[in-house]
């Protein structure tokens, strides 16, 4: 392996596109993201994996489960009520809302279909149970410190957003 290929103990900036089962950009992150190869850094496993023996410059798709990534449907986050019921400046599909449960727990809830005077509401991510595919292109490979391979993160950047 060469020392600027990706492997455990390299220190890894991508930049990466999520994508949904349609091929549609579900999240996107332009800006360099890092994370220490190998050191549970949270990024998706499929992804560290299609990311060994990359370098600088080099891009991958990954495959993301459900079970993996974004974790299963649940129906009990599924809710279809009156359009009335609901305040107007969301009753369209892709409108977000914050709900709050009778335990004072907070979810966003998206519009996810209007019809025949119903709203339903969504509170599931909205890849959980689905696959989705994530687009990745390595920016920049680096040994890391002790320190970075003891918290599984860059120097100069926290946690990154794919856990």
């Amino acid at each position: 392996m060469s020392n600027d290929s990706i492997g455990h103990g390299k220190v890894v900036f991508i930049t990466y596109s999520v994508l949904g089962e349609e091929g549609q950009i579900m999240g996107q992150q332009d800006m360099p993201t890092g994370y220490v190869h190998g050191a549970g850094s949270g990024l998706f496993a499929s992804v560290e994996r299609a990311l060994e023996g990359r370098q600088v410059g080099d891009q991958v798709e990954a495959q993301v489960s459900p079970e993996e990534g974004f974790g299963p449907s649940d129906p009990d986050l599924v809710i279809v009520d009156d359009i009335d019921n609901v305040p107007p400046t969301i009753r369209y599909v892709g409108a977000e809302a914050e709900l709050q449960n009778d335990a004072g727990d907070k979810l966003m809830f998206r519009v996810i279909n209007i019809a025949d005077g119903k709203i339903t509401l969504d509170g599931n991510h909205p890849l959980a149970g689905r696959t989705a595919t994530v687009a990745a292109t390595v920016v920049s490979v680096r040994n890391a410190t002790q320190e970075e391979m003891n918290t599984g993160f860059p120097a100069e950047q926290g946690p990154p957003p794919l856990h």
